[in-house]
């Protein structure tokens, strides 16, 4: 097709097969290892990434790690897949949460996360997670993730975390 021509629709038919195409080259249709297949499987291998970890609780909360980008969180481009970076900012971001607001009950409510350059195979990325507000009911943490060797930085996420009060009796 020639520059500034308009494509051809493609049909319904033809446009099932390009996705299908796309799918099948992403690896989805792929079965999954048996070790994939067990509870919280995705939570061990994030935790088996992380290393390095340091906490500071006050009077600025801060929790920093590193994490190596290791072939089983790689996607099809050989860097850190997208699904472990927000799984991998929600856990350090929760433990920055923890180190300011003790052990209360809380969940995340909201994380955003802007992919800005990509962390490849046998890298190492460090994790920095600090609070950037905290109320009586709503923590907001920010976490940067940055390349070690050339201190890039590749993601940038901020978390919500809510927490529960406390039941009266």
């Amino acid at each position: 097709m020639a520059e500034g021509e308009p494509r051809q629709k493609l049909s319904p038919a033809d446009s099932r097969m390009v996705a299908l195409a796309f799918i099948r080259a992403l690896g989805a249709d792929v079965r999954l290892p048996a070790a994939a297949d067990q509870p919280d499987a995705y939570s061990a291998l994030v935790r088996a990434i992380l290393s390095s970890i340091a906490v500071s609780a006050s009077p600025d909360p801060r929790v920093s790690c590193t994490i190596t980008v290791l072939p089983a969180v790689t996607n099809a481009y050989n860097t850190l897949h997208g699904g472990v970076v927000a799984a991998v900012a929600e856990a350090v971001g929760m433990a920055c949460v923890r180190a300011a607001a003790g052990d209360k009950e809380m969940f995340l409510g909201e994380l955003s996360t802007a992919y800005l350059a990509a962390a490849r195979l046998d890298s190492e990325v460090d994790v920095e997670a600090k609070i950037l507000r905290k109320g009586r009911s709503v923590v907001v943490t920010t976490i940067d993730f940055t390349l070690k060797d050339t201190k890039k930085l590749c993601y940038t996420s901020r978390a919500t975390f809510y927490i529960l009060p406390a039941a009266s009796l």
